[in-house]
């Protein structure tokens, strides 16, 4: 088939099932579309590699991309203004969500770069400003589910399609393997498998709350369309070779995230519903487990790596840990400023980034910013575990994927920012969830 016709076909797919979102969701302001592009902008690779217009800098950033964020941010802003958003009382519900904000942006004063780090911190603004926007809608929850969906029924397919049909962008080798791997709409592999980790975990929730709460989908077609979706996103998740070692990382979380979901389900139905403390302590430990994991140089995955076939170095992450370590404990307790640390020159020297989001942080913003981000990730955990007591589906749903993405966070770096795919819905879990949680009313437009 010629590459235009498939991509041509995808299109027509994506719109079709597209409007079957709009009658799942009809509610849905014109204004979620801002959120919704700006999630799909962060799951996938700059809009500079897409429209051709240059290589991506780390120092500089592309300019396309500049320019449609910032037309991004004022829309929200201009949403947000009209929908009367009460600032003060959106700061004190969100309280370590603007303590970790606040502290990044005084890091930038201790950055050796410090208009990248500026510009880098807006970034995560707008983040914050996109989660707003979807805590105002009148149904906060439905709200964020559309953006999920819609994520899932546009990505999921062009990643396929660029896969097969147009592999300079769907496809990548490995830098000292040379082993063929798939990236579709990400920037590189890891970013694929853990889009698929998400869009797996939520249709398979989608299934289950469906049939538990006796909900029907808008029309017919859509679980059929829903599964077929769920078989392509399990083919994109086992790589070439078609096998579930083909991330590890991803495997093991989604792994986990299934057996908490069972865990929850077979708890509620003898009328248990674990307590906010409880998972609160769950997620603490898997933090300082994580954390813990590159200053043993992985000790503690060793037979997780033996079971994934993975070398005792964790496809070299030992190595990767120890240069980081070597700099983080130059500047361990302020670390060397918001997006100060990796630039082209340290991107060239070590790798990439860090391969644990934990390490990561500490680079970026030390043990105190550590710290500040744990407090944030606990306190999502208690806030999805009140959540559970009004809303069980959602608040499962959401520590659920809380516990994936820590998780995920050990071996990749997911979790040091609210701009990625799975730090921002992460982000826009605890918003919505505050908003509903402390019965926010805000006049919506």
């Amino acid at each position: 088939m010629p590459p235009i016709l498939a991509l041509t076909l995808c299109t027509i797919f994506v719109l079709f099932i597209l409007k079957l979102d709009r009658e799942q969701y009809p509610e849905a302001s014109l204004a979620l579309w801002v959120p919704t592009v700006w999630m799909l902008m962060n799951a996938t690779k700059p809009l500079a590699i897409w429209f051709g217009t240059g290589g991506v800098s780390m120092e500089e950033g592309s300019a396309l991309d500049r320019n449609v964020l910032i037309v991004l941010a004022v829309l929200g802003f201009m949403i947000l203004s009209r929908r009367h958003l009460n600032w003060s009382n959106a700061i004190k519900e969100n309280g370590w969500v603007f303590a970790v904000l606040g502290f990044m942006f005084i890091s930038i004063g201790w950055s050796d770069m410090p208009f990248v780090s500026f510009k880098r911190w807006i970034r995560v603004m707008i983040a914050v400003i996109m989660a707003f926007v979807v805590a105002t809608e009148t149904s906060p929850i439905d709200a964020l589910k559309c953006i999920i969906r819609r994520s899932i029924y546009i990505l999921i397919p062009l990643s396929y399609v660029l896969i097969h049909y147009y592999p300079h962008l769907g496809r990548e080798y490995g830098r000292w393997s040379g082993a063929l791997m798939w990236k579709g709409v990400a920037s590189q592999k890891n970013g694929l498998t853990a889009l698929c980790l998400i869009a797996l975990f939520f249709l398979v929730w989608t299934f289950v709350n469906r049939r538990r709460t006796q909900e029907k989908p808008a029309t017919p077609y859509q679980k059929y369309v829903e599964l077929f979706l769920l078989m392509l996103a399990l083919l994109l998740f086992t790589g070439p070779d078609h096998t579930l070692k083909y991330s590890a990382t991803s495997t093991g979380a989604l792994a986990a995230g299934l057996f908490l979901f069972g865990g929850m389900l077979w708890l509620k139905r003898r009328n248990i519903i674990p307590a906010p403390n409880t998972l609160s302590l769950l997620i603490g430990a898997i933090i300082v487990l994580g954390t813990i994991i590159p200053f043993t140089q992985g000790f503690l995955l060793s037979d997780v790596a033996f079971l994934f076939d993975r070398s005792a170095t964790l496809t070299d992450r030992t190595e990767i840990w120890a240069q980081c370590i070597h700099y983080a404990m130059k500047k361990p307790l302020l670390g060397y400023g918001f997006g100060g640390f990796w630039n082209d020159a340290m991107r060239s020297e070590i790798y990439s980034d860090a391969h644990n989001g934990y390490l990561g942080t500490i680079l970026n913003i030390g043990f105190v910013g550590l710290i500040l981000f744990s407090m944030y990730f606990i306190n999502s955990a208690r806030q999805a575990g009140r959540m559970m007591h009004g809303n069980f589906e959602w608040g499962c749903l959401w520590i659920c994927l809380l516990l994936m993405a820590l998780l995920h966070n050990m071996t990749e770096s997911s979790q040091t920012s609210f701009t990625g795919f799975s730090s921002a819905l992460l982000l826009f879990l605890l918003v919505t969830g505050n908003a509903i949680n402390n019965h926010k009313n805000v006049k919506n437009d």
